[in-house]
């Protein structure tokens, strides 16, 4: 009896080992690794200060290559020294080029002064037509375009700072051309530009993504090593 019971208990013993040795050579149990101990994340202070950028100096406005550092530009808005083309159609009388005024304004037969001046085409024309609309015309159809924009200015370490017919399509590298180059002393990495009708200037890389605007004043600055 004894002898049986011994056989059943190494019997069962002989089966426990039998299960080991399956489950430690199931297929990748024996290169499994142990799952990666999770990162801490970082300081609350390291992550304010890797979002952290310097603060522009006084009276300048950086502005990244990216971003659209001019608000109001999307469609250009008219001012003093342009000139447009205004056409009523049906009335020749009411059509022709005029020039929008140190004031603001532009004059025209029968209705004088109408404002023109931080106005895009497309409400300057609607101000005329509704001009018009009262008293004169009864549904007046206008059309507007510039024939002639302002001139932009450029100031600062240019050959010949001063002021600059403007064209289509200008960019920081074409006023610095127009001007003459650089001088010795300009810092050729940036441009200051003051929109017109802004009081701060933008800071802007001095390369072809940088575009000019009538009006706008460039200034480039001396470097100083």
């Amino acid at each position: 009896m004894f002898e049986k019971l011994h056989r059943v208990l190494r019997n069962v013993a002989a089966a426990f080992a039998l299960s080991a040795i399956c489950a430690a050579c199931a297929p990748g149990a024996m290169w499994a690794e142990p799952f990666p101990a999770p990162q801490a994340a970082p300081p609350a202070a390291m992550t304010a200060n890797m979002d952290a950028s310097p603060a522009p100096r006084a009276g300048v406005l950086r502005a990244s290559v990216t971003s659209n550092p001019v608000t109001g530009h999307n469609a250009y808005e008219l001012g003093s020294g342009d000139k447009v083309r205004i056409t009523v159609f049906g009335e020749t009388d009411l059509s022709g080029e005029y020039d929008v005024d140190g004031s603001g304004n532009v004059r025209l037969p029968l209705v004088g002064q109408v404002r023109a001046a931080g106005l895009s085409l497309h409400d300057f024309e609607a101000q005329i037509a509704d001009t018009l609309r009262h008293g004169y015309l009864r549904d007046p159809k206008v059309s507007v375009e510039v024939t002639a924009y302002r001139p932009f200015y450029i100031i600062g370490e240019v050959t010949k700072p001063g002021q600059y017919p403007y064209v289509n399509g200008m960019t920081a590298l074409n006023a610095v051309a127009l001007a003459g180059g650089y001088t010795y002393r300009a810092d050729d990495s940036d441009v200051y530009v003051r929109r017109n009708g802004r009081s701060r200037e933008v800071e802007l890389p001095a390369d072809q993504t940088t575009r000019i605007y009538p009006g706008d004043v460039v200034r480039v600055s001396e470097r100083y090593f």
